[in-house]
């Protein structure tokens, strides 16, 4: 079923997975805080709000793909947010990457306003997006999973996995997921710089490993890149990487879990972002020793 639908955060995945709503037959209302950014979506005829107050009013499900916990908390609370803006038994369906207590924060809060919250994070790259590739993990209310798996599926979603009713749930998967893409990156990038001291083709390495032992989406795209040393324009900034590894390392404290690997991806990409490159691509990563 067609439905007047709003989706707020149209960063470099949020614009694609908005476009593939209007592509499915949506009505889409969007806000961005860089009004800029909704051009994409109002030529191909997307109805741009100057509030998030004024998008909630028009719709009773409403996508968010921000940045961080911080921005969905503010999208969340105030007078102008949508807390109290939408409409009681309104589906509020967060994408973003944010620590399981900020989920478990912001479902209490729409239940006492009468909404539901589903947490819904999902890996791809925009260009995943595009071609309708992505993979989400969502948890939270059975009914309303039920009702978002469709829509998933509209916005580019090829799979949708079902981790039950605990709404920490799906961003604790979601943040593991992180970290393992991220310990791919810098074991990619140095085995690289391993093979280039060495003497070694690496391209006809990762000719071989792409083939054989690393035969993954992942592993293709990413070599690709990192032997081509191509981080500019990111698809996913390294400060936001570094954001990752944050909420990974809290995770870690919350449930007393030692996780050193993380602190050393969290050290390099800090050491990046501090050099003034937080805005290339986080499979830099492994490029962290050249600040030294």
């Amino acid at each position: 079923m067609k439905q007047n639908i709003g989706f707020i955060g149209l960063g470099n995945l949020g614009t694609p997975i908005a476009l593939n709503l209007i592509e499915s037959g949506h009505t889409l209302y969007v806000y961005n805080r860089t009004s800029s950014k909704t051009k994409p979506l109002s030529e191909k005829g997307a109805n741009v709000c100057e509030s998030i107050a004024g998008l909630a009013k028009q719709c009773t499900t409403v996508f968010t793909m921000v940045s961080d916990d911080a921005a969905l908390k503010s999208i969340c609370e105030g007078e102008g947010g949508l807390l109290k803006n939408l409409e009681k038994d309104s589906v509020h369906i967060s994408m973003s990457t944010i620590l399981p207590e900020t989920a478990a924060y912001l479902s209490s809060l729409h239940i006492q306003h009468g909404q539901y919250y589903l947490a819904s994070p999902v890996f791809g790259r925009p260009e995943a997006a595009t071609a309708k590739k992505l993979n989400y993990v969502i948890s939270g209310e059975e009914s309303i999973r039920r009702q978002a798996e469709p829509l998933l599926k509209d916005t580019g979603g090829l799979n949708v996995w079902d981790f039950g009713d605990s709404i920490v749930a799906a961003n604790t998967v979601k943040l593991c997921g992180n970290f393992l893409i991220a310990s791919a990156l810098e074991a990619i990038g140095e085995s690289i710089n391993l093979a280039n001291k060495s003497g070694i083709d690496a391209d006809q390495m990762w000719n071989i490993f792409s083939q054989t032992l690393f035969n993954t989406p992942l592993y293709h795209n990413y070599s690709k890149i990192i032997l081509e040393q191509k981080f500019e324009p990111a698809a996913f900034y390294m400060k936001l990487g570094l954001k990752d590894m944050n909420l990974v390392l809290q995770q870690a404290v919350t449930v007393n879990q030692s996780m050193p690997l993380a602190k050393l991806l969290q050290n390099n990409m800090k050491s990046i972002a501090d050099s003034g490159r937080g805005n290339i691509d986080w499979s830099a990563v492994s490029t962290a020793d050249k600040n030294k």
